[in-house]
């Protein structure tokens, strides 16, 4: 799973983050609450997305979030 965060037009994101399907699960469990709370609140069921990642078909962008106040846009995909 890539989550990528990018500020502005900038085509290459600020702050590109992999995480491995095989260490999603145990990492998911590590996450605080507060952070599955913001998360939700973006539209990301990280439940729903630790279980896409067991499933071999899954390929693409899951959620692309924009925020126009903080000028930033928010990518989570597999691949």
């Amino acid at each position: 799973m890539k989550i990528r965060v990018f500020k502005g037009t900038e085509p290459e994101p600020e702050t590109p983050v992999t995480v491995r399907g095989s260490v999603l699960k145990i990492a998911s469990k590590l996450i605080p609450g507060r952070a599955t709370e913001v998360l939700q609140e973006k539209g990301i069921d990280l439940e729903e997305v630790v279980r896409l990642s067991g499933n071999p078909d899954a390929h693409g962008i899951l959620v692309e979030v924009v925020d126009h106040k903080k000028n930033e846009r928010v990518v989570v995909a597999f691949e």
